[in-house]
């Protein structure tokens, strides 16, 4: 069966399952804003539901088949399982369905530069940088990520000009539907292992992800990533590599790094000195990304100098290492982080910044991932003096009945870790109020709600003061 075009349903009732995701808000802001009539369902009310009512969709909460009926074209998300009621009415009803990745491939299409960040990690950060030294280049992408940018309002943001900068996410393969003129790639790393054999099988899609750019396109990709430079090494079109290496062709010079792991370099191009940088947020990993977005300005024609100092300015994205509160002394973060190796370095960059102690909360991300990456969750948090493990957030998937976050708890104890079991917020935020003392810095980390952790504190500060 041919896949539905989006473009042929302008005007039309769009239905979207899942519209409360990071993606899907966005690209129901997108829809609404060239004419499309949106509705959308969602099984929990998120924090980015109110976001799109304001844009104009309406939103049912919970998943039922009478949601469906009177749309024209039903989009899902990967994470919508075939058994979800609205799809099987969809189906039975006859009502053509779009995959998410399809409908951001279809609406990136026809723009000179289609612009791509992908990896494991760092995607939403390198996006967001690289859009907002765009926006202060003077150069009105078009922009979707997947998290929230206080520069661009949002997700998402409609520009006029030749350029669509988006995330390209691998899990099940979905950025294989879109076909970029630039795609930076940041890593390529052992994750989503419910839909990929293994690590070399991440490693052949993300080169039939790059395969697709055109002759005319480039390719950029982190230099000091084997993986990544064996793919590119298969390539057509035009290559170029960035990273902390000096072999890389976008590298730092002049590398210095201050006590509480803020990085500053001079941005070079082979032996040209391009600009310098002194990055407001911490952490190797962030002295990568801004290399990667810098470089990808330069290719994109940006002013350097202009593009340097938007780069040191920049502050981060919603959930990634966020400082939501302080109460009691305490310094309280949120970091997106969901895998082992994401987690690691958010709680590097705490102990970085913190004299005190470091209490990680961590909210294990979906059964299979937690499975699959087992052993490297144990020692994940090893630099922080105490680990609290939420029950583990089963996202798109079902309890499995065998695996929980005690398992994990006994696992990271083992290895001499002090850690506790905390399963629900509420146990959670009873464990730090009762345990925190001034200096303390926690972070929560998560991809699914555990956001909603530290709004809950906060709210619940908010009603003592």
């Amino acid at each position: 069966m041919a896949v539905p075009d989006i473009h042929d349903y302008r005007g039309k009732r769009i239905h979207m399952i899942g519209i409360g995701g990071s993606s899907m808000s966005g690209l129901a802001e997108l829809l609404i804003h060239e004419g499309y009539i949106v509705t959308g369902s969602d099984r929990t009310d998120g924090y980015l539901m109110n976001t799109v009512r304001d844009a104009g969709a309406k939103v049912t909460i919970g998943h039922r088949a009478e949601n469906v009926h009177g749309a024209d074209l039903v989009v899902f998300t990967a994470a919508i399982s075939s058994d979800n009621p609205e799809m099987v009415e969809a189906a039975r009803l006859g009502i053509p369905t779009l995959e998410r990745a399809y409908l951001l491939g279809q609406l990136m299409a026809g723009y000179p530069w289609s612009v791509a960040v992908c990896g494991a990690h760092w995607k939403t950060t390198t996006t967001s940088l690289l859009s907002q030294i765009l926006l202060e280049n003077g150069k009105d992408p078009s922009v979707h990520i997947g998290g929230r940018l206080d520069a661009i309002g949002g997700s998402t943001r409609i520009g006029h000009s030749d350029i669509f900068l988006a995330e390209a996410c691998e899990f099940r393969r979905s950025f294989l539907q879109i076909t970029p003129t630039l795609a930076v790639v940041m890593n390529i790393d052992a994750d989503h292992l419910d839909c990929y054999r293994d690590i070399d099988e991440i490693e052949e899609t993300f080169g039939l992800f790059l395969s697709r750019i055109p002759d005319g396109g480039i390719a950029l990709g982190k230099g000091t990533d084997e993986r990544i430079v064996r793919q590119l090494g298969k390539l057509a079109c035009r290559t170029l590599t960035f990273g902390l290496s000096d072999t890389c062709d976008y590298h730092p010079g002049n590398l210095s790094e201050d006590s509480r792991g803020y990085y500053a370099f001079t941005l070079m191009y082979g032996a040209e000195a391009l600009g310098e940088v002194h990055l407001a947020v911490p952490g190797a990993f962030n002295a990568e990304n801004a290399l990667a977005a810098l470089a990808a300005a330069h290719l994109l024609g940006c002013d350097m100098q202009k593009a340097c100092a938007t780069a040191s300015a920049f502050c981060g994205a919603h959930r990634r290492f966020e400082l939501t509160d302080t109460i009691d002394g305490v310094e309280i973060f949120h970091d997106y982080g969901h895998n082992p190796a994401e987690m690691r370095n958010a709680v590097h960059v705490a102990r970085r910044r913190s004299e005190g102690r470091v209490i990680a909360v961590m909210q294990p991300h979906t059964f299979s991932r937690v499975r699959s990456l087992f052993p490297d969750y144990l020692t994940c948090t090893e630099e922080a003096d105490i680990t609290l493990v939420t029950d583990i957030c089963a996202a798109r998937e079902k309890d499995p009945g065998d695996l929980h976050s005690g398992m994990l708890v006994d696992g990271m104890r083992e290895h001499g870790l002090e850690a506790y079991w905390t399963p629900s917020f509420d146990e959670t935020e009873a464990w730090l109020r009762a345990h925190w003392r001034p200096g303390d810095l926690v972070i929560t980390m998560g991809c699914g709600d555990i956001n909603m952790l530290n709004a809950q504190i906060h709210a619940h500060e908010s009603k003592h003061e």
